[in-house]
């Protein structure tokens, strides 16, 4: 046997020694097998301590990873590359990833908590019959805006960001879906419009918008509003709320022609490993007074009738968040527009964002 044969040899050995080492130390931890769920999840969108108490009730450990687009995820875990066991997609992505072959079928037998979640928001479009997702948390976008800085206007329509007022006051996410939607949406057109022609029109509508907006931005619009770097904000309702923690000067609406109602929803990734511990976190998650907890954290709505109880009238009654079914009724789920026509969406908005320029 030659001298490099004998050294690959004993490479090759020592290189299985190490990974057999590595993964019993690691299942000592609770790293392997059933004793490990991977959660897979946006930022900052679940109270850390139910991660602990969820542990300590299951010896489960949690490797908990986090994401800022439902694009990041379903890109994620197409890949394969790691096996998460649960994931919290938008409605949207839920009706991509089923189509795609990308998710496990729910036990319900396994998720008895289910019971607790309003009928409202089960058996929609994106799912019918809830077999791949559950829902987490919800709500709208709608404008947040600075009372003390503007105390003489009203927001009740898209139309009233129009106002030559609010040059170079407005703020706006960087979102091709929720831009486009507040086009489409002060036109009086779905936020699911399909028509380029309406879609034109919306993108040039926007086009005049230009003298009142500041900056189009991520994440930074919640501390940029919270600290009156500018009057008004194009937001999401959970991020409204915690900029009104900040900032009591901040008002929140949904304007009269609608807006968008999203759903984010647990899922199990159909590459998971531990698919009865995904059960038991799902259904953990849904439990009243965890639910309650998450949602007093978080700051978005909860589905979760029960844990709403416990949250108490105050914020149960609150419209800003937990909109009257009359003004529901005008709210719109994101379809899943197909890669073309979501492909012309980003098109105009990137032409609106140069135009701003």
């Amino acid at each position: 046997m030659s001298k490099l044969t004998r050294t690959l040899i004993i490479i090759l050995v020592v290189s299985f020694g190490l990974l057999y080492l590595i993964n019993r130390l690691n299942s000592a931890q609770g790293y392997s097998g059933d004793n490990t769920l991977t959660v897979y999840n946006w930022g900052d969108y679940i109270d850390p301590d139910l991660i602990d108490k969820f542990e300590e009730e299951t010896d489960i450990k949690v490797i908990y990873q986090t994401f800022d687009s439902n694009e990041a995820m379903m890109t994620k875990i197409e890949q394969g590359g790691t096996s998460y066991d649960i994931a919290v997609p938008s409605e949207y992505a839920i009706s991509k990833m089923k189509g795609e072959g990308l998710l496990h079928e729910l036990d319900h037998d396994k998720i008895p908590n289910l019971q607790y979640i309003d009928n409202r928001f089960l058996n929609l479009s994106f799912d019918e019959g809830n077999k791949y997702s559950i829902p987490y948390f919800w709500g709208t976008v709608g404008i947040a805006y600075n009372t003390k800085m503007l105390p003489d206007m009203e927001f009740k329509s898209w139309n009233d960001l129009w106002s030559e007022e609010l040059e170079n006051q407005i703020l706006l996410v960087d979102g091709a879906r929720e831009v486009m939607g507040m086009g489409l949406n002060s036109l009086h057109y779905s936020l699911n419009d399909t028509n380029k022609d309406h879609l034109i029109e919306a993108k040039n509508k926007l086009d005049t918008l230009t003298p009142n907006i500041k900056a189009i931005v991520g994440d930074e619009i919640k501390m940029l509003l919270a600290q009156e770097e500018a009057a008004v904000g194009l937001v999401w309702s959970g991020d409204a709320a915690d900029i009104m923690w900040e900032n009591e000067d901040i008002d929140y609406v949904v304007p009269e022609e609608g807006s968008n109602l999203w759903f984010d929803n647990m899922v199990i990734p159909k590459t998971a490993k531990n698919v009865d511990g995904a059960h038991q976190f799902i259904n953990f998650m849904l439990d009243p007074e965890n639910a309650a907890q998450n949602a007093d954290y978080v700051g978005y709505s909860t589905p979760n009738t029960a844990a709403l109880d416990i949250l108490g009238e105050e914020v149960s009654s609150d419209e800003r968040f937990y909109p009257s079914e009359e003004l529901t009724s005008r709210l719109e789920v994101y379809n899943n527009l197909g890669k073309q026509m979501l492909a012309y969406y980003n098109e105009l908005f990137l032409e609106f964002k140069m135009h701003k320029k």
